[in-house]
């Protein structure tokens, strides 16, 4: 039987910026309803302490050696460019400054695919250990914002370990699309010209559609659906959920306020699934299963 807070029919959905600019409004949507509500706080406030534990444990071992790689590599190619132009002919010296331009960019590149990498991974170690209090925080948010759940088949221990297969699959399956388009997209990097551009934005889009997949998990997967019909129902909400995926992606990768940036993306995830997706794929379908289980007999 679905639970409910009172009688009330469910919260419509909430008219927002159409398009593209809706899914950017979620993280703020997000951060003012937690600020409102003290009771949803218990729910975040563990995974913070666990991101905090496992963002110090991937910066202390990823990113400040790989600093130092980024720094030996480009001072390494710059030293290579320069030889190179000490034996082209005096006017062409202008080209050592484009050499130091170029050295710059490089950097700034690689730190910025350092940081979206370690933000990933955080999000990836953040969501699976926290999803207890992840889990609990959406339900209570759909809750609050629907005033109903989808009815759950008893807990026993064959559902337990249903709900570990399932996990794992969904897991799985992310690393394979990880795989199927990060090795091409890095091998585009090797492409003279447009390559590293498309890469670049291939990887983010790549990483824009995994994150999505982690925040809006909470609340499809408590209506148990296949994960090809979760990579569809994404796709249905384009381009909001572009918007929405990148937003919290960006967010992930911020040093410091991505320690915090995951419970609140969760919760933003949970509100875009209540405002533009429940009410045009599930709300009809839940509410009359919910009228039929109420029927007194």
């Amino acid at each position: 039987m679905s639970k409910q807070l009172n009688s009330n029919p469910a919260h419509p959905a909430i008219s927002a910026p159409i398009g593209l600019l809706a899914g950017f409004t979620y993280p703020f949507r997000a951060f003012t309803l937690l600020w409102q509500t003290p009771k949803l706080w218990g729910y975040v406030l563990v995974p913070v302490v666990l991101n905090l534990i496992i963002g110090i444990g991937l910066y202390l071992g990823l990113l400040f050696p790989s600093l130092s790689g980024i720094d030996i590599f480009v001072a390494d190619l710059s030293l290579r460019f320069n030889t190179l132009i000490a034996n082209l002919p005096h006017w062409l010296s202008f080209l050592a400054l484009l050499t130091v331009a170029f050295g710059w960019l490089l950097r700034i590149l690689l730190v910025a695919g350092l940081l979206l990498i370690i933000g990933f991974l955080l999000v990836q170690f953040g969501v699976i250990l926290g999803s207890p209090w992840y889990g609990e925080l959406s339900q209570q948010l759909e809750l609050l914002r629907n005033g109903q759940l989808p009815s759950e088949a008893p807990m026993n221990l064959r559902s337990i370990f249903q709900d570990i297969k399932r996990a794992i699959a969904f897991e799985l399956r992310k690393l394979q699309i990880l795989l199927s388009f990060g090795i091409p997209l890095l091998l585009l990097n090797f492409v003279p010209g447009f390559g590293s551009i498309l890469g670049s934005l291939g990887g983010v889009a790549l990483g824009a559609t995994l994150v999505c997949l982690d925040f809006l998990d909470a609340p499809l997967e408590r209506r148990r659906l296949p994960f090809q019909e979760k990579l569809e129902i994404i796709r249905g909400s384009f381009p909001a959920s572009a918007s929405f995926g990148l937003v919290c992606l960006g967010l992930v990768s911020i040093p410091l306020l991505n320690l915090l940036a995951i419970p609140l993306c969760v919760t933003a995830g949970t509100l875009f699934f209540c405002d533009r997706i429940w009410p045009t794929r599930f709300a009809s379908q839940e509410q009359i299963s919910d009228r039929e289980t109420n029927i007194p007999t």
